[in-house]
Parts: structure tokens; sequence; C-alpha cells
């Protein structure tokens, strides 16, 4: 079989993988903050962690995949400084900071099923985990990793002897950087020591007793104490984003390693940002946030007439280390993804289960498909050769990978879109207005001509070639 190959961040290379059992993998992931819907930036690191979670299952291994909840700790700035999100988030909704953060945790899973991504086997909560956390910092405070200020209890990474191996930092190059006054505000001995309990926050809703006083945990300290107690002391592989490489990720490293005495991760395996296009907006050129105009989320896509499982293909279409544009001015990307997704769904119709390959044929193209995914999950390749190949029953057997509902999709009875000539005279007028809106980038008009053709009873979708128009089944 042809064994797996994944790039490891730790090593800047390529390595060979092998759970340290040989059987089941311990699988970490970063999880969401649960301050606010997930967009569909968020959501493709997530969609590439579940492909490398059902790729480890074809390569005949359990999976203990742990995903944490930060429902507390998390502030504005990933260096500890700002506000707590959580906090402000509650603020902003007036809602207690529980309330919100059980609906967005909620709302984010419903996405993550419309998106077909595999629910982790623990999802714990930051805010039911912070004994465990106070019991690491002590372990930390007892080998002389830590120091207090009037902040909290802060991480001497001064000590730390490898501090940011993962990102390739230069710690007396930050230091000699910085600027003289950077650590009076808090005491810190060093710009890169961060923050394990904060005890200087008397406004903050959630709080919990602690030898330093009553306060609340840190953002890292909590992936690190909820991956070790669920996982163990070294995980297989450590997912996430790549904006948490220099950061957060660095951070777990060192207060793990310090207080353990053992590796953390044998892998580190980071996916890529999806990145907005859009010529004729600020926006442009940058990553998708929660805080610009290019906040995008699944809903979105659903209420502009999109399948979530487009949005899954387009994903599979980019290695997950490479960037993704998504152009929020046209679609485009989507627009074509829609179209090769419904191909997929149209296989099995036009050459039935069966196809001209012969065995011998057919083993080679399954072979060809296995070491692509297996080569770093290298999916667009995968695409490819399963395009290449027009095999329903090749593309059915690598669907418990790419997770496109194939077989379910291909069966399933389709409505076939009104012809115009069947449509009353003032729905295709309507549909020709939406069209019109659509081309000029007027969206706010093309919204209100989809709701205006719905209240007709027609349900109403976008196509690469114009507004799809259907009548509502009783």
């Amino acid at each position: 079989m042809t064994p797996l190959v994944l790039q490891n961040t730790l090593s800047r290379q390529k390595e060979e993988f092998m759970p340290a059992d040989g059987k089941v993998v311990r699988l970490y992931c970063c999880g969401p903050t649960v301050y606010n819907y997930a967009h569909i930036g968020n959501l493709r690191t997530y969609i590439f962690e579940d492909l490398l979670h059902r790729t480890l299952t074809l390569h005949g291994w359990g999976v203990d995949h742990v995903m944490n909840i930060t429902d507390v700790g998390h502030m504005t700035s990933d260096s500890d400084s700002g506000e707590d999100k959580m906090q402000k988030a509650a603020q902003r909704e007036q809602k207690s900071p529980w309330e919100l953060a059980r609906f967005y945790e909620d709302a984010f899973f419903v996405d993550c099923a419309r998106l077909n991504i595999i629910k982790p086997n623990v999802a714990p909560r930051a805010t039911e985990h912070v004994a465990g956390m106070i019991a690491l910092i002590q372990r930390l405070e007892a080998e002389g990793y830590t120091y207090e200020t009037d902040e909290g209890i802060y991480f001497d990474t001064a000590r730390n002897t490898d501090y940011g191996k993962l990102a390739g930092l230069n710690l007396a190059a930050q230091m000699a950087g910085a600027r003289e006054d950077v650590n009076i505000d808090v005491g810190k001995k060093h710009p890169a020591d961060f923050i394990l309990w904060f005890t200087n926050k008397p406004t903050h809703i959630m709080k919990w007793p602690s030898p330093w006083g009553e306060g609340y945990p840190g953002w890292h300290i909590e992936c690190s104490a909820m991956a070790m107690e669920y996982l163990g002391e070294t995980l297989d592989i450590h997912c996430g984003g790549i904006d948490h490489i220099p950061v957060h990720n660095t951070n777990e490293i060192a207060q793990s390693e310090c207080a353990t005495g053992h590796p953390f991760a044998r892998f580190w395996v980071h996916g890529a940002f999806l990145n907005v296009v859009s010529p004729h907006a600020e926006a442009s050129g940058g990553k998708m946030s929660k805080s610009g105009e290019n906040f995008l989320t699944v809903q979105r896509l659903i209420d502009r007439g999109y399948d979530p499982l487009a949005y899954r293909y387009l994903c599979l279409t980019a290695h997950y280390r490479s960037e993704l544009a998504f152009n929020v001015e046209t679609w485009e990307s989507l627009n074509a993804a829609t179209k090769a997704l419904g191909k997929i769904y149209e296989l099995k119709s036009r050459i039935g289960e069966n196809d001209d390959l012969s065995e011998e044929e057919y083993a080679r193209a399954r072979q060809t498909v296995f070491d692509a995914i297996s080569d770093d999950l290298n999916l667009p390749r995968a695409v490819a050769a399963l395009h290449e190949a027009k095999s329903y029953r090749l593309w059915r057997e690598f669907d418990s990978v790419l997770g496109l509902d194939i077989e379910s999709r291909s069966r399933a009875a389709v409505a076939t879109p009104a012809d115009a000539d069947d449509l009353p005279a003032e729905i295709v007028t309507l549909k020709q207005q939406r069209d019109d809106a659509r081309k000029s980038k007027d969206f706010p008009r093309s919204d209100a001509l989809r709701a205006e053709i719905e209240a007709f009873g027609y349900t109403v979708g976008d196509s690469p070639t114009g507004t799809v128009v259907k009548k509502n089944l009783l």
C-alpha cells in the first residue's frame, strides 16, 4: 500500500506518517471561538481537517479526533491584548457569555453537517476544563517557567531554549526590535511571554478561583490542557490554520513540552487561507474575516441558491496548503464548482453503475487516485484523475474521502427546472430582471427580485447560466 505522506510544519518537509501505536491516530484540531458564526474561510480549515480524518481512515487506522470549543479567554489580539472575544460579543448581543457560546457552538456544528464534516469524537469546552488548565499551570510553576505580574501569571519564554521552533522565531531579535516601553504596562519580561491566567480583570463576567486569585485562563493554555487530557502528552497530529503557527501553536508547544518533558505533537499540519478577490472593494486581497465586508457564511451561500457541498467541492480543487481565491463580486469559482458537481451527480444517469473500464484499467485509475490522496492530501490531482476516468463507481468508492454524498445525490430524483415557456409571463420578466441585476452586480436588487419571485410560490436558485426558477411542489 502507498504510504501516507504529510507536510510536517515542524520539520518543514514531507514525512511518511504512521500513528505511534500503529493503530489509532491521536488527532487534535484547534476549534472555533464561539462568539459569532463561522465564515467560509474558517470552514475551509475544518474541511481540510475532515479530509485528513477521512484519509487516515482510508489507510485503515482508527482516529481519535479531539477539537476544542473556545468559550472563554481568546482575546481580540492573539498576543493576549484587547478584550475577551466572548465577553465583547456577549455585550454586543445582550446575552450572557454562556448563552452566546451555546448558540454559536450549535450553529457551527449545523454548518459542519451541511458541509459533511465528520464531528470529532470529543469537542471539549474550555469553560468545563478550567481545573485541568490550573493543574497544568501549577506544573509549569513548579518547574520555574512562570512569573507573576499585575496582569496575571505569565510563561517565561527565556527559560524555554527552543521556543519558537515551529515558526522559526528568534527571541533575541524580537527583544532587540521591541520598543523600550513594550513591557511596562503589564510587567512582561519579554515581548513573546504570554499569559497563562488572568487575575486583573475585575469586570470580566466569567471567572474562577485559582491559587493566584480569581480570574480566567489564557487562550493558549486551553488547547494544551484539553489535548493532553483526552489524547495523552504526545499527539500524533496537531492541525490548524497557518495563522496559528507563530503565536498560538508556538505557545502550545512551549508550555506543553516544558510541563511534560515530551514532544507535544509528532506532526503539525496547517491549512492556508481562503482569500477574498474583490476588485472594486476595500476588502480585496485579504483573508476572509468576521470584521470585514467579506464575511460569508454557509447560510449566505444557501440564501443565494448554492448547495453547501459545491463549496466543499471548490475546496477540493485547491491543495490545502495553497491559498484559495474567492471573488465576492462574481462568485465565478463557486459557479464553476456547482456546474462540475452537477456533472458528477449526473454521471450515473449518463453511464449507469458500470463503465467502459476493464478491471485492469479500473485498478490503475484507482491507484492513481489513492496515490494522489496519500501524497499530502493532493485532492486536486485526485479529483482530476476521477474526472478523467469517467467512472461513477470510482467516484462512489472515493466519496468516503471526498464527502460529496455522491451515491445518495446520484440516486435522488432531481426536479427539472421549469422551462421559460412553462413560466407565467410575469415570472419570466422578473427572472430576466434578476439576471440583469446580477450582471450589473446590483445584489440588493437581485435579492429583492428573488423575494418577489418566491412570493409567487417558486424556488429561486443561481447557476452559471443565470437564475433558475422551480415551481414549489405542494
